[in-house]
C-alpha cells in the first residue's frame, strides 16, 4: 500500500506541477490542499490518514498536542530550514522525522521595495483611479533620494535592502541589539544609536529582524508615536515584532503616512479583519516568499527528502 503525503496551503495549485514528483509517486500517494485548516479539529480530521505532510514556511502550527493526535505522521516536511511553528521535541517522541528545504532571501527583498515604492508613490490609489475613472493624478510621490532609511536589522534580507537604498540615493541607518559598528561599515551604512534614535530620524523604517523572546513587540504604541508623521513602516518579517493594534490606530490617526504589511497576527485574514480596512495601509497576503524560483526549491526538494527518507537516509533535517 502507498504511504500517503498530503501539500497544505497549495493556493496557486502549483505544487505537483511546479518539480517533478515521479521519483516518489510509485510508492507515495500525493494530495494537495488548496483551502486553510485554521483550527487544529480541522487538521486532525483532513490529516489522520497522511503518512506525509508537506508545509509551507511557518503558516501551519505542529505543537505536540496536534502531532500527538496523528499518530500515523511518519515525514513533516517545511519549507526553509528555521521554523518556529513545529514543537520538535514533540515530533521527536513521536517518532516525526521533520525535515527542511533551501530558501532564497531574494523575493522579501524584493517584496520590501514593491511595498516601500508602493507607499511612497501611491501606486495602488493611483492605479485604482486610472482604472475606474478617477482622478488624474491625486497623490503627491514621496522622495526616496536623500531621505533615510531605517533598518531593523542587517542581517542576511536587512543588508541586501540597505543596498538597494543606497543605490537610490538613501542615507541608510540600521540597529538591532546586537549589531556593531564594524557590520554596519561593512554594509556602508550608519550604526544607529538605539532603536529610538532610528524610529525618530528615518523617513522609512522597515522591519528585518527574526521573531524571539526579545523581539515580539519591539515594535508598539510608544515606539511609533516616536515616527515622524509622514514617515512610513514597512514589514514583511514577522507580525509580532510589531503591534499590530498599535499600528492600527496609529494609521487610523494619521500619526504615520503609511505602512506596508506582508505578515499578520492571523493568516489568512478573516473577512472582517480590520487589517483588510485600516486607511493608509498597503498589504499583501503574506507574499514575502512567494516566488517561482523558491516554489521549485520548496517542492523540489521536499520531494528530495521524502525520497531520501523512503531510502531510510533522510536529509536536510531539523529539530
Amino acid at each position: 500500500m502507498k504511504l500517503r503525503c498530503a501539500v497544505l496551503d497549495d493556493f496557486q495549485s502549483v505544487a505537483t506541477t511546479i518539480t517533478d514528483w515521479s521519483s516518489v509517486t510509485d510508492e507515495v500517494e500525493v494530495v494537495c490542499f488548496g483551502e486553510h485548516f485554521a483550527s487544529e479539529d480541522e487538521l486532525v480530521t483532513a490529516l489522520r490518514d497522511f503518512d506525509i505532510v508537506v508545509t509551507l514556511r511557518e503558516r501551519v502550527f505542529f505543537p505536540a498536542a496536534l502531532i500527538g493526535r496523528l499518530p500515523q505522521l511518519k515525514l513533516l516536511i517545511a519549507s526553509g530550514m528555521r521554523n518556529s511553528a513545529i514543537d520538535f521535541a514533540a515530533a521527536e517522541r513521536h517518532g516525526v522525522t521533520v525535515c527542511g528545504t533551501a530558501s532564497s532571501s531574494t523575493p522579501p527583498v524584493e517584496l520590501t521595495w514593491a511595498l516601500l515604492l508602493g507607499l511612497a508613490r501611491g501606486i495602488v490609489d493611483e492605479a485604482t483611479a486610472l482604472r475606474d475613472g478617477g482622478p488624474w493624478q491625486s497623490t503627491l510621490g514621496a522622495d526616496l533620494h536623500g531621505r533615510r532609511l531605517g533598518l531593523l536589522g542587517l542581517g542576511k534580507i536587512g543588508s541586501r535592502v540597505a543596498r538597494v537604498g543606497l543605490a537610490f540615493g538613501m542615507e541608510v541607518m540600521a540597529w538591532s541589539r546586537n549589531l556593531t559598528g564594524e557590520r554596519a561599515d561593512e554594509v556602508g551604512v550608519t550604526l544607529a544609536a538605539s532603536k529610538e534614535q532610528l524610529l525618530e530620524s528615518s523617513d522609512f523604517v522597515s522591519v528585518h529582524l527574526a521573531l524571539s523572546d526579545r523581539t515580539r513587540g519591539l515594535v508598539g504604541a510608544s515606539e511609533l508615536s516616536l515616527m515622524r508623521p509622514g514617515s512610513y513602516l514597512v514589514n514583511t518579517s514577522r507580525a509580532a515584532i510589531v503591534d499590530q493594534d498599535a499600528l492600527i490606530a496609529a494609521l487610523r490617526a494619521g500619526a504615520i503616512a503609511g505602512a506596508g504589511v506582508d505578515v499578520f497576527d492571523i493568516e489568512p485574514l478573516p473577512a472582517d479583519h480590520p487589517m483588510r480596512s485600516t486607511p493608509r495601509l498597503l498589504a499583501t497576503p503574506h507574499l514575502g516568499y512567494v516566488s517561482r524560483a523558491n516554489y521549485e526549491t520548496y517542492y523540489g526538494q521536499a520531494v528530495e527528502d521524502i525520497r531520501a527518507y523512503l531510502d531510510g537516509a533522510p536529509v536536510r533535517r531539523l529539530g
